[in-house]
């Protein structure tokens, strides 16, 4: 027979899943003999149980009949008893903290009658009416479904009509006036009265708290945090104890640490005569903590007492709650405390040197998340202003800027010392210059994977996508935005990347103490306690992770970050971003080539400065390895825009003038290689099958490079991998000119090369026949972005602005498949490529470099299915070094992961 309720006296906190994280922790601390008010729990079972019915489970309410028995004999009175009556809390308590998304009721018990009784025995006739209101407001808002403003509002009325603020500052009459007010609101709101019986009350309360697990806030902030939606709440009912009962009685809620900072010391607020809805709803202004020990020295030397033994019995930061009934000291919750990510680190390092957690444990109480913000600059949040917009928070951080609407401009501005932001209605590669240059990216389109926002997180820029509240006139260098605010060019503005915020004129940042230490080594000032234990945190990583973590990384610049932020070498070296720029003519002359000596020509002038590339990248790399892609884009992407092109040349006929002779070209060329959809054309493997002489050229580059690097005495570590590979016979053809290539190469320097070749798996295809590319790949290296795309059928330059926020709220996602991978279906994928490319090629170096190689969750995936290696942005690596780590003490004694 299923068990549905359980006293305080027979849980712990390991029974948060049936019991909630309230309801285990409360019996936690009963059982460690801390003063908590007795009390039982109904279970999650019988939530989703009611939820799945509609009605209570069988048997429910004699459990509770009989549990409530036990109380009223150990307390000496009866639920609702006139003369003396018992009043009891009713509160939710999910497995995991949702604060203040579901219900609680206080005072159950209370009637015409009862009232009369608590304002004699407590010799307060203030205080019982205070209680009475207070459960009629709730009950009338959270059972019988009155709005709260509602009460609220007759509330404040009653407080002008008084010529008082404060509620203490109501009488007796006053407060009797006002629970007449409710209970005539709620008949006239529902046709039902306020219910006189307390057992009535203390059902439908129970019910009420039980269906607001399925309330839309409730959702939402499940959703939010990931929450599945299958839990069900466990209900708390308790016995009241009573803070508003004057001024020798009050509530609070603490923290054994600072949760802002990690910081020792007690922290908190207390408000005096009032119960603990209060002291979070605001409607008084609470004291610090440290002002309880005047007001009562007892109870605050009580409470430090049980701060530190559930501190030391919990081995983390704890998060109480407390009532003091005159002077006596209660405890009503405790559980481990929320922090920011700078309290995590330093919290983690601190208990670890009290010996209360181990190395690994502490490891565990990180996060790279939490790490990723405390890398980013921020704006101090209480200079902020009015938005503008709101957008795609699509690379984290925060800057300051000058707006700029194309390239040149934001290179120009830059070059001569000005910050800038450049805007733009959606980037293209072509826009790489002036990213560089920006502090930040604002887009009125696209989503956190669009161009503007895979680029912008892979050099750490701010980057706000898709803020579509913004019309952007790139042609008057302007944008609008919906209140009518003109933003010109040359007028500050400030982008948070992480809300997704634009804001005119200039916010002031906070710069991140932890950046300043990984790219110069060490911290600085009151910043350098985070800065230890990030560095504490980051070297236990590395000591037992299994995974390598690399870099995506194409100029030397890039490549010297990463390494200083720790990268093993670089996973991914984009060669596309080595032709834009001033060598984007040579591009272009070798895509309109009409024969072959003119490609061959423009193929050997770019051979030199893409040669010169790879030695400056092998070089800042020595000694580790750089995996370097064949040219992976469609040819277009490097020709000017067709819309741009046609008008210039039609302007031109409009003045009768000749037309540009080379618009007239590039435009034929444009119009002659459209594809409707590009990403799924003439791209990666098949431009090298496709296009003579484009391989070797790049084949000849990398050769030359390697052995430049080995004449100078250096221990240069290139790889070449063949992009967007379907079958096994594409790429034994690259490779088989690949080799050709090297070994001329070779026999010209008089150097033996040593570059292995292998492919991304970033096709269905080439996951489910990896058996086969294995036979002619010496490493694989999933292009998860690529994957996911032609996995779920998405264009992710479209799909996110479209549908995504709809597939989010409706559940569909948890989280973005461009963000977090999909394990179901690209990580069975991901799986199937693994078991069968090793069964053929057991030594098969395998890795990820898609944008998943740097978030957190994928990595520990990664981890689990057998990879050697993530590649990820450099600002991503410290990230993906610390997940790493995490992901390596999964399942492993002392983990404590959560």
């Amino acid at each position: 027979m299923v068990r549905y309720v359980y006293d305080f006296t027979e849980g712990g906190r390991d029974m948060a899943d049936l019991l909630g994280g309230k309801g285990s922790n409360l019996a936690e601390m009963t059982r460690l003999g801390l003063p908590v008010p007795p009390g039982f729990t109904l279970t999650t079972e019988a939530c989703r149980a009611f939820l799945e019915t509609g009605s209570e489970p069988a048997g429910l309410w004699r459990e509770v009949s009989a549990h409530l028995a036990a109380l009223e004999a150990s307390a000496g009175r009866s639920l609702g008893q006139p003369d003396d009556p018992l009043l009891l809390s009713v509160r939710s308590g999910a497995k995991f903290s949702m604060p203040g998304m579901m219900e609680t009721i206080l005072d159950i018990g209370l009637n015409d009658d009862s009232v009369l009784g608590l304002a004699k025995v407590s010799g307060s006739e203030r205080f019982a009416w205070d209680s009475y209101r207070r459960l009629v407001q709730m009950f009338g808002s959270t059972v019988m479904g009155v709005d709260s403003s509602r009460f609220e509002r007759s509330l404040a009325l009653l407080k002008t009509l008084r010529g008082v603020q404060d509620d203490v500052r109501l009488t007796a009459s006053d407060l009797a006036e006002l629970v007449e007010t409710y209970k005539n609101l709620i008949h006239l709101e529902t046709g039902d009265h306020f219910p006189q019986s307390p057992a009535e009350q203390l059902r439908r309360a129970v019910m009420a708290v039980f269906e607001s697990w399925n309330g839309e806030r409730a959702r939402l902030y499940r959703r939010r945090e990931h929450i599945a939606d299958d839990l069900g709440t466990a209900v708390n009912v308790q016995r009241m104890v009573f803070g508003n009962l004057g001024s020798d009685s009050g509530s609070g809620v603490a923290f054994t640490r600072d949760p802002a900072t990690g910081r020792p010391g007690l922290y908190g607020d207390y408000l005096p005569d009032a119960q603990g809805e209060d002291v979070v709803a605001g409607i008084r202004n609470t004291v610090p903590l440290a002002e309880l020990e005047r007001l009562d020295a007892t109870s605050y030397d009580g409470l430090r007492t049980h701060m530190r033994t559930l501190e030391r019995h919990y081995r983390d930061l704890c998060d109480i709650e407390f009532t003091i009934e005159r002077g006596t000291l209660w405890m009503l919750q405790t559980r481990v405390g929320k922090r920011t990510a700078e309290a995590a680190f330093v919290l983690a390092a601190a208990l670890a040197d009290e010996g209360l957690i181990t190395p690994d444990e502490a490891l565990d109480r990180v996060s790279g998340d939490g790490l990723a913000r405390l890398m980013f600059p921020r704006f101090d949040t209480d200079s902020t202003g009015t938005a503008l917009a709101h957008g795609v928070p699509a690379s984290p951080g925060a800057a300051v800027g000058a707006a700029v609407f194309d390239s040149a401009q934001a290179v120009r501005r830059a070059a001569a010392g000005e910050k800038v932001v450049l805007v733009r209605q959606e980037t293209t590669p072509d826009d790489l210059p002036g990213m560089i240059a920006a502090q930040a990216v604002l887009t009125s389109r696209g989503g956190k994977t669009s161009h503007a926002a895979v680029v912008a997180r892979g050099m750490g820029k701010v980057c706000v996508c898709g803020a579509e509240e913004l019309t952007v006139d790139t042609e008057a260098r302007r944008f609008t935005a919906a209140d009518g605010t003109v933003i010109r060019e040359g007028t500050i503005v400030s982008v948070d990347g992480s809300a997704g915020a634009v804001y005119a004129g200039p916010v002031p940042l906070v710069d991140s103490a932890v950046i300043r230490y990984l790219e110069e080594g060490s911290g600085d000032g009151g910043s350098q306690y985070v800065v230890d234990a990030v560095a504490r945190a980051l070297a236990r990583a590395d000591t037992v992770r299994r995974l390598e973590v690399r870099a995506n990384a194409d100029t030397p610049e890039d490549a010297e970050r990463a390494r200083r932020f720790g990268a093993q070498g670089i996973g991914l070296c984009r060669t596309e971003h080595m032709f834009l720029g001033e060598r984007r003519e040579l591009v272009e002359q070798m895509i309109l080539a009409g024969t072959d000596a003119e490609r061959e020509k423009a193929l050997a002038d770019l051979l030199p400065l893409q040669r010169q590339d790879f030695v400056a990248i092998l070089e800042a790399m020595d000694g580790l390895p750089v995996t370097i892609r064949l040219l992976d884009p469609p040819l277009h992407e490097f020709l000017p825009d067709p819309t741009e092109l046609a008008v210039r040349l039609a302007s031109a006929q409009a003045r009768g003038e000749d037309p540009d002779a080379h618009d007239a070209e590039l435009l034929s060329a444009v119009n002659r290689m459209h594809e409707e959809n590009p990403m799924l054309g003439l791209r990666g493997v098949r431009l090298g099958l496709v296009v003579p002489g484009l391989v070797a050229m790049q084949v000849q580059a990398i050769g030359e490079a390697v052995g430049e690097r080995l004449l100078a005495g250096g221990t240069p570590k290139a790889e070449i991998m063949v992009p967007l590979v379907g079958d096994v016979r594409e790429l034994r053809l690259v490779r088989e000119e690949v080799q050709r290539v090297l070994a001329e190469v070779s026999r010209a320097a008089g150097i033996a090369l040593d570059c292995p070749v292998g492919t991304m798996i970033e096709l269905p295809r080439a996951a489910l026949t990896a058996g086969r590319i294995a036979e002619e790949a010496e490493f694989f290296s999933f292009g998860t972005n690529d994957l996911t795309q032609t996995t779920w059928g998405f264009s992710r330059d479209d799909v996110e602005a479209e549908f995504f926020s709809a597939y989010l709220d409706k559940g569909v996602f948890s989280t973005s498949p461009f963000e977090t991978l999909d394990r179901e279906g690209v990580g069975r994928l991901v799986g199937i490529a693994v078991a069968e490319g090793r069964a053929v090629r057991p030594d098969l170096k395998i890795g990820v470099c898609g944008e998943h190689g740097g978030d957190p969750d994928s990595v520990h995936f990664f981890h689990t299915a057998g990879l050697d290696y993530v590649s990820c942005s450099p600002f991503r690596v410290p990230v993906a070094r610390l997940e790493a780590g995490r992901a390596a003490l999964e399942g492993t004694e002392g983990s404590d992961s959560r």
